[in-house]
């Protein structure tokens, strides 16, 4: 038998021959999609266009089943991708064919494609798995509430780890079909509408639809025993609310809060524009959270957030988010202003229509409340940093940024950008500097060293009355202006601020 011997370099040359050229210029997508406040959050080399999620629970047991099927397009040749997820996976398909995976990190799931992804080219992820949400921890937390009846995903900035595998950041949007299939006697809420619900065997199937792209963290799931409301607005969107059985004494008062969402939603079309979405809602779960979260068309609310009585104040707040946060979400979460301080702003408007305090005697008591020393002054709204991203002076720092704006330059061209901002930016993303030039376009006049001075500049600023008012002032040579009158929706505007208590 006779043995022939190849060369070393004429056999790497005939390996070339043989290996596609897709596969040779392939590469292995990044683990995180570039945020520096969370590094391993998102995934790059890819985007995703739509979420299937087949699910089935057991309340009992807290046992999901799933199988998810993610509709994507690759961005560049990619050898091998990554997922954010943390349940167990019994099998991945890539076009049809199994792919190989690996976990890595706190929620790394990489993905090997029997054959690499092609630039520009679409493929279809099929994800199969299951495990118990509530028993996933990250750093020792979870994003997964367990209640008496059931469960729920709500969280930010992150919780779609915990109930389907994702490019898990609000830089990559979809729309999203989830079905899920749970006792008789048990309800599934998600985002969207009820396209349709059906019964067999003991087991009832939900099948929700969210058909405007929608960030992960803004997809929601809460399984249990609800009383479901259903209503319309006078423009027709439906409107589904739903509550725990057993929220005790926060019962009456959440329904009296979350029942005016209609009545809320038409009003904020009065300052932000037609309303971006195909349905409206609230739900109200039996957790032991404090905070409330604008996943879109379908807000959670914590039953503590009526523990003092009836609050509208917090659902203004969250249905302000679905044009500033769901509709035209943040680019990176330094951007959270873009979120936050609008939505804490439409509260002030809110107190302002209903004869509770205008926004500027409301900004003018925000500001009294803490002296130039305090702590509070240096946290930068438009770049708060991780660990300050919720903290109170993006919200309110932020909103008097707002009326230090319309202060400049006066209602007309202030309500003009309010609204023409969520058009111009529809159903994408966008940085803080996206709206200052946006405003600057709009009023003709240069901004930048305003939103420097509110959003940027550690300390406490000064802070000028309308040019109107100080006119007036400087005319009656009045002396200096009398210790700010806290304005009556002050107190239902500060019980909201356990919101950001994430």
């Amino acid at each position: 038998m006779h043995r022939k011997v190849i060369a070393p370099s004429v056999l790497a040359a005939s390996l070339l021959l043989v290996i596609p050229a897709s596969a040779a210029s392939s590469v292995q997508g990044a683990p995180g999609i570039g945020d520096p406040y969370y590094p391993a959050s998102g995934n790059g080399g890819y985007d995703v266009s739509h979420y299937d999620l087949r699910l089935q629970y057991q309340p009992k047991t807290d046992l999901l089943e799933g199988t998810a099927t993610l509709l994507t397009t690759a961005r560049q040749d990619l050898s091998r991708f990554n997922l954010d997820f943390g349940l167990k996976v019994s099998e991945i398909r890539v076009n049809g064919a199994k792919a190989r995976f690996a976990t890595s990190g706190d929620h790394e799931l990489e993905v090997t494609p029997a054959q690499p992804l092609k630039k520009g080219t679409p493929a279809s992820v099929v994800v199969k798995y299951a495990g118990k949400p509530s028993e996933f921890k990250v750093d020792g937390w979870s994003a997964w509430q367990r209640t008496p009846d059931g469960g729920v995903a709500a969280q930010e900035p992150d919780s779609a780890v915990w109930w389907f595998p994702s490019n898990d950041h609000p830089l990559d949007k979809a729309t999203f079909d989830v079905s899920v299939n749970v006792p008789d006697g048990t309800q599934a809420i998600s985002n969207g509408v009820l396209q349709s619900q059906s019964s067999r065997l003991g087991w009832t199937r939900y099948n929700w639809r969210s058909n405007k792209p929608q960030a992960t963290y803004l997809a929601t799931l809460a399984i249990g025993k609800f009383d479901v409301t259903t209503g319309q607005t006078e423009r027709g969107l439906p409107i589904v609310n739903a509550y725990s059985k057993d929220l005790g004494d926060n019962a009456g008062a959440a329904r009296a809060s979350v029942e005016r969402t209609g009545e809320v939603a038409e009003w904020l079309e009065g300052v932000f524009g037609p309303y971006p979405f195909n349905a409206l809602g609230g739900y109200v779960p039996n957790v032991p959270s404090s905070f409330a979260l604008e996943t879109q068309t379908r807000p959670f609310y914590s039953p503590k957030q009526f523990a003092n009585g009836a609050n509208v104040q917090v659902v203004v707040h969250e249905l302000a988010h679905q044009w500033y946060g769901d509709s035209v979400s943040v680019d990176g979460w330094k951007d959270i202003w873009i979120n936050e301080g609008f939505a804490r702003y439409s509260q002030w408007l809110w107190s302002e229509k209903e004869g509770e305090g205008t926004a500027q005697e409301l900004a003018d008591w925000t500001y009294g409340l803490r002296a130039a020393d305090d702590p509070f002054w240096q946290v930068k709204p438009g770049d708060p940093g991780p660990d300050n991203q919720f903290h109170g002076a993006v919200y309110d720092r932020g909103a008097i940024a707002l009326q230090a704006l319309r202060n400049e330059l006066g209602d007309e061209t202030f309500f003009k950008i309010l609204k023409g901002w969520p058009a111009e930016r529809a159903y994408g993303n966008a940085r803080v500097g996206d709206f200052v030039r946006y405003a600057e376009k709009i009023s003709n006049k240069p901004l930048a060293q305003l939103f420097e001075t509110w959003l940027y500049t550690p300390g406490k600023p000064a802070f000028a009355p309308p040019a109107a008012a100080s006119k007036a002032a400087r005319s009656l040579q009045a002396a200096p202006a009398a210790k700010p009158v806290e304005p009556k929706s002050w107190k239902k505007i500060a019980e909201t601020n356990t919101i950001h208590e994430h």
